[in-house]
């Protein structure tokens, strides 16, 4: 987890991001990691339209409330399906090209800032965590240090939309069975890096997280975790709520 913000030259999906807005198109956005093969992530899929959304990120949308955040913005999607259901939100993104884009496509606040470093006190109903949100906590270590983050930025009784997907497929045998080392680090942990173009970014730490592990944790800090709605493969959207 970190607080910096990018620099351009380490912006591989914020240039992604730019350029699509610029062109019309873009080359591959590389995804590299020690865990797994490259993949590479469709910049077209960044702009994405409300109906061309997962059915979590749409009853997301929906089910917020009042003042929203949208953490890890992007390119601006979700925050301008929101503004046309006529919701106030606001959004912040740690690059600074994603950020240009999106004021340029019309969302309304925009900040380019890290959610941990975020100055809001008790500003928010709800806070936005979409597109494997929960990658933004980074390991499992940092629960701690993220829910005591939402309590200073949430009202009382604010909720945290945050979806994830369980990674223990990756670890079934045929039999059924789960080959997952309970005394090495949470299965859920991941490194990655993004390349696009010339433009090489810095590896990150990025947590996917099952809902039990996550249900634990909220409860641990004051928080209950309740499952909204569960996708096809291994995914969900939880409702986070601050008591």
């Amino acid at each position: 987890m970190s607080n910096s913000l990018l620099l351009p030259d380490k912006d591989p999906m914020g240039c992604a991001i730019k350029e699509y807005f610029q062109k019309g198109k873009a080359a591959k956005l590389r995804v590299f990691s020690s865990q797994f093969d490259e993949d590479e992530i469709p910049v077209k899929h960044l702009f994405r339209s409300f109906e061309q959304m997962s059915a979590l990120e749409q009853k997301a949308l929906l089910l917020a409330k009042g003042k929203i955040l949208d953490c890890g913005a992007g390119s601006g999607c979700h925050s301008l399906a929101l503004q046309d259901m006529g919701k106030e939100v606001d959004a912040i993104d740690i690059s600074p090209l994603s950020v240009e884009v999106m004021e340029k496509r019309g969302v309304k606040s925009v900040s380019n800032t890290d959610l941990f470093s975020h100055p809001a006190v008790q500003a928010y109903d709800t806070v936005l965590m979409l597109m494997n949100g929960s990658g933004i906590v980074g390991k499992v270590e940092n629960m701690e240090k993220f829910f005591t983050k939402m309590k200073q930025i949430l009202k009382p009784g604010g909720v945290i939309y945050m979806d994830s997907s369980d990674l223990r497929y990756l670890f079934e045998d045929e039999d059924g069975s789960f080959q997952i080392d309970l005394n090495g680090n949470y299965y859920g942990e991941v490194d990655f890096r993004m390349q696009y173009k010339q433009v090489k970014g810095n590896a990150f730490d990025w947590l996917y997280i099952d809902f039990q592990t996550l249900s634990l944790y909220a409860s641990q800090y004051g928080f209950k975790a309740e499952m909204v709605e569960e996708g096809e493969h291994y995914d969900y959207l939880a409702a986070i709520t601050f008591l």
